[in-house]
């Protein structure tokens, strides 16, 4: 049994068997975390990962079928932060992901550095002067604004947190391309890969994935473009993949 708190209600990590606690008025996922956690590199068997911004525990949930290594989440939002716990604690994996409900920008000063073999993000999209902020509600400002915190504190946290070599693994929008290598090469996390995701073939890119090493040597590789819908308005059979996992 678990408990559900107003609109919450549980739903399928459907290519994991896993199951989640959303509200439409608090926090549900996007594809664009699941799309992160299908980018990110993975060490199989053991290491330490984190998740900064992590939200209902989204992407923790979803690595836990990707490696056996210890995953923690940080998220600032204390009702966030308990519905991760519980999504945690209903799937029975409170002996690898755990939860800190903490600040990004002070994080490090409690986990310390060096210490992350990988870390991943999903950060605030928008600027918190953004048009869109207005008459938004506060779990969801938080969540899409550079509120709390900024491009640069997470890129920053990331790289403090990781030892040599480490990856960092990120979700953005194109528009904020450059913002992202810049500040990657400034905090010395050396962009590695980058891919463009669209909407269908046709349309611009409304989504961006970049993977970089910390003090790694240069050279930035593009891969494949990839596409969300076909022309008949339905997944690519490579969304679906990652969804629904292989038939």
């Amino acid at each position: 049994m678990i408990d559900l708190i107003g609109d919450e209600r549980l739903d399928y990590l459907l290519a994991e068997n896993l199951r989640i606690i959303q509200s439409p008025s608090v926090f549900a996922f996007s594809l664009d975390a699941v799309l992160l956690a299908r980018f990110a590199y993975m060490p199989i068997q053991k290491g330490n990962i984190i998740d900064l911004c992590s939200g209902n525990g989204v992407i923790p949930l979803l690595l836990s079928g990707k490696t056996k290594a210890t995953i923690t989440g940080v998220e600032i939002q204390e009702r966030l932060y308990h519905m991760a716990e519980r999504s945690i604690k209903y799937n029975r994996l409170e002996d690898r992901i755990h939860m800190i409900h903490g600040d990004v920008k002070e994080i490090t000063q409690t986990l310390g550095h060096g210490k992350y073999d990988v870390v991943t993000c999903n950060p605030p999209y928008f600027t918190s002067s953004a048009p869109s902020i207005i008459n938004e509600n506060e779990y969801l400002a938080i969540a899409r604004h550079e509120i709390l915190c900024s491009l640069e504190d997470v890129i920053r946290t990331s790289s403090q947190l990781l030892r040599q070599g480490g990856k960092a693994a990120f979700v953005h929008r194109p528009e904020r391309l450059m913002d992202i290598l810049t500040l990657m090469r400034q905090y010395r996390l050396e962009p590695k890969r980058l891919r463009f995701v669209y909407p269908k073939a046709g349309k611009e890119a409304n989504t961006i994935l970049v993977e970089g090493i910390k003090n790694g040597n240069s050279g930035l590789k593009a891969l494949p473009p990839l596409f969300v819908y076909n022309y008949e308005n339905e997944y690519t059979s490579e969304v679906r993949e990652i969804l629904y996992g292989k038939k």
